[in-house]
């Protein structure tokens, strides 16, 4: 039997405890538009490798405090 996974992902809470970042500010820092921080942010889209290492970095965290892989 094949296991269902989802990426889940802690953007919103980690711009909340950012001194409520925008998602625009968080979109110029990353170089993404702030169409794909909302998406993402929504789980409707999945970012890439970098975007994601980018979006760790600005928070001044690791990859996995902001994304994990999850059994549905």
């Amino acid at each position: 039997m094949l296991t269902q996974f989802q990426i889940v992902n802690r953007v919103r809470e980690k711009r909340f405890f950012a001194d409520e970042m925008t998602q625009q500010e968080l979109a110029d820092l990353v170089g993404v538009t702030r169409q794909t921080i909302m998406a993402i942010e929504k789980g409707k889209y999945s970012p890439s490798l970098e975007v994601a290492f980018k979006i760790a970095v600005v928070f001044e965290c690791r990859f996995d405090d902001v994304f994990t892989y999850e059994i549905l």
